[in-house]
């Protein structure tokens, strides 16, 4: 009798240290998804205004044009401050920050209309400051020229840049690399001297 007993107060103690950490472990959960959801809260259009202020857009603007003159491809780039809290609301252990960036930079890629190209060749750049997150979104007619490992090598160089808040060189140095997938895959040459710019060239801030 003693003996089971014993057994029985043993299983109620894994029981109950089980029900404790997973108690702790709601909370702390809680707690990250209310500090993630108000720095985006603090986040706001005017923080991707100052980032990519209007001389820089301008830049920017201008290596996207020069960039276009060698590639039938469409680049877009998109700078937006924070996560819709709409998205946010998802965030969970089975919803991650990282996937829920990765969903905007997809409803991006279609509100944007990058998937709509003549040679399925656009690309989106995709930069969120309350995360200092980058997601690269490749149309289909590209994105089986090159592997994720590739898109993901220009993201990290990218997020170096980013760390440091030098914006303008991060952005500078994945359009440069973007491009050279581009050129490499849908380079024009003189039969193409007609190409129509299917895509605003100006980047788009949010």
């Amino acid at each position: 009798v003693e003996a089971g007993v014993e057994d029985l107060a043993a299983a109620v103690a894994v029981i109950l240290a089980a029900a404790v950490r997973q108690v702790i472990g709601d909370r702390q959960a809680m707690i990250n998804k209310l500090k993630t959801t108000l720095r985006h809260i603090w986040f706001d259009a005017s923080d991707a205004d100052r980032a990519i202020a209007p001389d820089l857009l301008a830049r920017l603007t201008s290596r996207v044009t020069a960039s276009e003159a060698r590639h039938s491809g469409e680049i877009r780039i998109y700078v937006e401050a924070a996560l819709p809290l709409s998205y946010l609301r998802r965030l969970s252990k089975q919803c991650t920050l990282k996937q829920l960036v990765r969903q905007r930079a997809l409803m991006l890629f279609s509100k944007l209309r990058v998937w709509d190209t003549e040679h399925n060749n656009g690309v989106l750049i995709y930069l969120q400051l309350a995360e200092h997150a980058i997601e690269i979104v490749a149309d289909r007619g590209i994105d089986h020229c090159v592997d994720a490992a590739h898109w993901q090598a220009i993201a990290q160089h990218m997020s170096e840049a980013f760390r440091e808040k030098r914006f303008e060189d991060g952005l500078t140095q994945a359009l440069g690399e973007v491009s050279a997938v581009l050129v490499q895959h849908f380079a024009l040459d003189s039969t193409h001297a007609g190409r129509v710019n299917q895509l605003p060239n100006e980047p788009g801030v949010g």
